[in-house]
C-alpha cells in the first residue's frame, strides 16, 4: 500500500529489528516468572478495569503473556512464533512487521476499553499465523503435520462459528484483532482476485473469438464427417497427422 510505503520512508529507522523474536523472549520469561509466581499473569493482563486504575503498562505487558501452562505446547508454540516473525521480515522488512503488530495491538486495546473484551493476545498471534499461511501456504507444521493452509482454513472456521454465537465483546475483539490483516493483506487479496476474474474473461472471449459457434473440433479426413451431428464419434490424429473417425483411422501394416 502507497500510505505504508510513505509511512516506512519517515519512519522506518524507528523500527525494531526482528520484533517477533523479542516478543517471543518475553514470553519465555513470563513462562518461567509466572510458574514461580502465578498472580504475575493477572498485573500483566489487558483489562479495562486495570486501565481505568491507571494501570498503562497492560498495554504493552499484555502481549508478553503466554496462552498455555503446557510447557510442551508452550515450546511449539513459541518456534512457530519466531519462525513467523523471521519469515515475514524477510518478505516486508522491519518496519512492516512492526507496524502490522501495532496496527493489532491498538485494535485490541480498544476493544477492551470501549467493550471490555479481555482477549489477550491470542487473536494478535492468529493475524500473524494467517499472514504466514498466506506466503508459505504449503510450509508444512511439526504439530500437527499437516500443511499451514490447512491450520489456518481450520482455525478460521472456528473463528467464524464462536464469531456468529459469541458476546459483543468476543465479536469487537475478533475485529479489532485482525485489522490489520484486513489492512495490509486486504487489498492485494481482493486486486488478486478481481485481476483472476479478467484473465477468466479474457481467455473466454479469446476463445469464443477464435472459434465460431458453428466450427466443428474435430473433422474425419476421409468422410467428413464431424462431433456436430454425430456426437457419438471418436476421432483420432494418425500418422500422418490427419484427424480420422475411428472407421477411417488407417491401420498400421503388419510386419512379417
Amino acid at each position: 500500500m502507497k500510505v505504508i510505503d510513505t509511512l516506512e520512508r519517515h519512519f522506518g529507522r524507528f523500527a525494531i529489528p526482528n520484533l517477533i523474536r523479542v516478543i517471543a523472549a518475553f514470553n519465555a520469561l513470563v513462562f518461567v516468572l509466572g510458574h514461580l509466581n502465578p498472580a504475575l499473569i493477572g498485573f500483566l493482563d489487558l483489562t479495562r478495569d486495570g486501565l481505568a486504575r491507571h494501570e498503562y503498562w497492560r498495554l504493552i505487558t499484555y502481549i508478553f503473556i503466554p496462552k498455555t501452562t503446557n510447557p510442551i505446547f508452550f515450546v511449539l508454540a513459541l518456534m512457530w512464533m519466531w519462525s513467523i516473525g523471521n519469515a515475514l521480515e524477510a518478505i516486508w522488512g522491519a518496519f512492516k512487521v512492526n507496524l502490522f503488530y501495532l496496527v493489532g495491538m491498538i485494535g485490541t486495546t480498544l476493544a477492551a476499553v470501549f467493550f471490555g473484551a479481555e482477549f489477550s493476545n491470542t487473536m494478535l498471534n492468529l493475524s500473524l499465523l494467517f499472514a504466514f499461511a498466506r506466503y508459505y501456504p504449503d510450509q508444512m507444521l511439526l504439530f500437527p503435520p499437516i500443511p499451514i493452509r490447512w491450520l489456518a482454513w481450520i482455525l478460521l472456521a472456528l473463528m467464524l462459528v464462536n464469531f456468529a454465537t459469541a458476546s459483543t465483546a468476543y465479536q469487537m475483539a475478533l475485529l479489532a484483532a485482525m485489522a490489520n490483516y484486513a489492512l495490509f493483506l486486504g487489498p492485494e487479496i481482493i486486486a488478486q482476485a478481481r485481476q483472476g476474474r479478467e484473465v477468466t474473461t479474457r481467455r473466454r472471449r479469446f476463445a469464443e473469438a477464435s472459434l465460431p459457434s458453428d466450427e466443428a473440433l474435430h473433422r474425419c479426413s476421409v468422410c467428413s464427417r464431424s462431433e456436430q451431428g454425430n456426437p457419438d464419434l471418436e476421432f483420432r490424429v494418425g500418422r500422418d497427422g490427419n484427424e480420422y473417425c475411428m472407421e477411417h483411422l488407417p491401420r498400421r501394416a503388419p510386419q512379417v
